[in-house]
């Protein structure tokens, strides 16, 4: 019974191909020992082949070897060797290469002709073809027809491996005999990895006929070390059962493959399939593995004059873009300005930079909410450098629910402590993948053994969740673009850390001239009000003109002293220390509506206060302050509603920070002058209309920022308006409720 089973069982790389016990019965194999005297080995055929009895414990003093055995030690560089005999009539080529289980010698019969030939002035004119090419297809073209007409293969195919070894038929040439199989794609199972590792030790294997026979070693194991003897590097090597299988399959009577190797990396292979059995001569098959040596080393040519023509272009982009972004004040939002060099720097359709948790985008982006939540979990892979998929929703679960806009994204961190990142966007590529037949493979349940495909039909596969991949050069470009953004940042942060020195100490030169002059200032100001009231009492017969204008007097100055303390409040909180204790701010909100009683005489205000407020951490004083000056702003705002609707709630956030919120129903204010709200002096409202010296917020942001915690408002004319601070839990205490001590009562 067959059933299917998952691609990643691959039952093929545990075959022994590289130790498979046998050859191919196209030539023979005998293993010598280091002096090259002693037979420890020999292929069943053997003594028939070489015509003598060439078998295990055979020495080779003289006989029809010994010319063959005198260059083979003379060639103590370990060169590799290739060299004509005559035994019994027949043209042999010997080659020879050593292991750690003895000098492997095998033998094939060639044409004396193809001998004579010489390949040199056929190669060189293949070279000067490609060498003219600007086009790396011109050059596979070129190739496949070469190959084709040195061997007389049928079909000869140039097969190039993706990032996961599948592998697609990119050129070709044939007679016809075979069906095309240009465009198609083939699965990584067809080629396992560890066949693909032979690939990269032999350039070149033939299979002469799928139907061969193997011929045995004899014995089975190695004299020297009791183990199977490893044909990794031989020529005549037995290949697996199954390929055999596969070939008959295929409708392939023979085949030879020829490894594309670039950088050292198997980049594809040219493979060449005849419907009937057939040999190519070794001499033609060195040619072979030459042209695939010239072959790859076009292709690197290729690539890298691509590259670096890219690499070039993108340099260009980023140069133009760093260079803005010098003279920008604050870098993410020249990255917003110039979204079109942005994008260019790896040829995206949507980027996007995260920091401190704020999202700036360009382009076809994810909602805000996932990049966050990409950014997070990159930083928990630690990513240093640069994250770089076309398949996110493979790496990345959550990844699959936005593949239609950032199926390829490439990422790289701009902060070490913070889920910080510069992030680039590709969507998924939907397309059509033609596959040479299905390519799932069944597994013999019984034998355990895979069975190959029987069909090479065409299977169409609609692929999804993949984007365009990334090249090296948009790799590279993401890399260089990150390096300079943190050196701007880097830049930037000791440009703030200089002016932040300058500004405390201006600060500290001003607090103490606020100081200074507020403290000088409020005895005149009490004299002045004092001496106004004395005035009127002493002369009751004063004009109602002059009692008018005593009254403002009195009037002014009283405002003026209170403008001084206010002033004086506001410099001596830079000044003193914070005395941190726990606050129950239920009772703090207590005692304020106690200090308000005198404003609220005649009104109706409805108070709509949280029963249990979360318990705060701060300088119970100046908590108290912050959140009277909250309350004493919605109170006095709201004097023309009936009834007045003052809330006070509270909640406490994961981390255990603590947020207040003060609302009210009152005169509220435009949202567009909601950053002068918390400036010294600045009114939203003329003081004819509400009385105060536009301190207060300003002293309670104060308060707030020296806690290290944060102050918002939002507001509506005519609707109201609520603020809300956000104070630092820093001794991690997540309680609620009762406290053990009352440090605010």
């Amino acid at each position: 019974m067959n059933v299917k089973v998952p691609t990643d069982l691959d039952l093929c790389a545990q075959e022994p191909i590289r130790i498979p016990g046998g050859i191919q019965p196209h030539g023979a194999l005998i293993v010598l020992d280091a002096g090259l005297a002693t037979i420890l080995q020999a292929s069943a055929n053997a003594p028939e082949f070489l015509g003598f009895d060439a078998k295990a414990g055979a020495t080779l003093d003289s006989g029809p070897l010994a010319a063959a055995l005198t260059a083979l030690r003379a060639n103590a560089a370990g060169d590799p060797f290739l060299k004509p005999i005559e035994i019994g009539g027949k043209c042999l080529l010997v080659s020879a290469h050593g292991t750690a289980q003895g000098v492997i010698v095998e033998f094939e019969e060639t044409d004396p002709d193809i001998l004579a030939s010489n390949p040199y002035p056929r190669m060189q004119r293949f070279v000067d073809r490609i060498e003219s090419s600007q086009d790396i297809d011109n050059v596979l073209a070129e190739a496949a027809r070469e190959v084709r007409d040195l061997t007389g293969f049928n079909r000869v195919m140039i097969y190039r491996f993706d990032a996961d070894w599948n592998g697609t038929v990119i050129a070709e040439d044939g007679d016809g005999v075979l069906p095309s199989y240009l465009d198609l794609r083939f699965p990584a199972t067809d080629i396992p990895a560890q066949a693909r590792e032979l690939y990269l030790l032999n350039r070149l294997r033939l299979i002469p006929s799928s139907s061969y026979e193997p011929v045995p070693i004899e014995p089975a194991t190695s004299p020297v070390d009791g183990a199977r003897l490893d044909l990794s590097d031989a020529a005549l090597r037995s290949v697996s059962p199954i390929h055999l299988e596969y070939m008959r399959n295929m409708g392939t009577g023979a085949s030879m493959s020829i490894s594309l190797v670039v950088d050292g990396a198997l980049w594809g292979l040219i493979s060449c399939h005849n419907r009937n059995p057939m040999e190519v001569d070794a001499r033609i098959r060195a040619a072979c593995e030459f042209l695939g040596r010239i072959v790859g080393h076009q292709i690197a040519f290729h690539e890298r004059r691509r590259e670096s023509a890219d690499r070039l272009a993108l340099k260009r982009v980023e140069t133009e873009l760093v260079s803005h972004l010098a003279r920008t004040p604050v870098f993410q939002e020249g990255l917003v300005a110039r979204s079109q060099q942005w994008l260019k720097l790896t040829n995206a359709e949507g980027a996007a930079v995260i920091t401190e948790g704020m999202v700036l985008t360009t382009g076809q982006v994810p909602p805000s909410d996932r990049i966050k939540d990409l950014a997070r979990w990159l930083q928990g892979m630690d990513v240093d450098r640069v994250f770089a998929t076309r398949e996110l929703g493979k790496h990345w679960s959550a990844g699959r629910t936005i593949a239609d806009v950032a199926s390829g994204v490439v990422a790289v961190p701009i902060s070490q402590r913070h889920a910080s990142f510069i992030m680039w966007f590709r969507p998924e590529l939907k397309h059509t993948v033609k596959w040479g037949g299905e390519p799932a493979k069944t597994v013999d349940d019984r034998a355990m053994r895979i069975s190959p495909r029987t069909s090479f039909e065409i299977w169409k596969e609609t692929v999804r969740g993949r984007a365009v991949p990334w090249s090296r050069a948009e790799l590279h470009s993401a890399e260089d673009f990150r390096q300079s953004v943190v050196d701007l940042v880097l830049q930037r942060a000791e440009e703030r850390a200089e002016m932040t020195e300058e500004l405390q100490r201006s600060n500290k030169e001003l607090e103490a001239f606020s100081y200074s002059i507020s403290h000088d200032l409020r005895a005149p100001f009490r004299h002045i009000a004092g001496y106004a009231q004395l005035l009127k009492e002493e002369e009751p017969s004063l004009k109602d003109l002059s009692r008018h204008y005593i009254e403002g007097i009195s009037q002014a100055a009283v405002t003026a002293g209170q403008l001084v303390d206010d002033l004086l409040q506001f410099s001596q909180l830079g000044r003193t220390g914070l005395k941190m204790s726990r606050i129950d701010m239920n009772k703090v909100v207590e005692e304020i509506q106690r200090g308000l009683s005198h404003e609220m005489e005649g009104r109706r205000i409805e108070w709509k206060v949280e029963e249990d407020l979360p318990v705060a951490w701060g300088d119970p004083s100046l908590v108290r302050q912050a959140m009277f000056n909250l309350v004493e702003n919605a109170v006095k705002y709201s004097r023309d509603s009936d009834p007045a609707i003052i809330t006070i709630a509270g909640s406490r956030n994961a981390d255990g920070a603590t947020r207040y919120s003060v609302a009210d129903n009152g005169v509220g204010f435009d949202m567009t002058y909601v950053g002068k709200l918390f400036q010294v002096f600045q009114r939203l409202h003329h003081s004819d209309e509400f009385d105060g010296t536009g301190i207060g917020l300003a002293l309670t942001k104060r308060i707030v920022d020296r806690h290290g915690g944060s102050i918002s408002a939002e507001g509506t004319l005519g609707k109201g308006a609520m603020f809300t601070i956000e104070l630092p839990d820093r001794r991690g205490e997540n309680e609620r409720g009762k406290l053990e001590t009352d440090p605010a009562g």
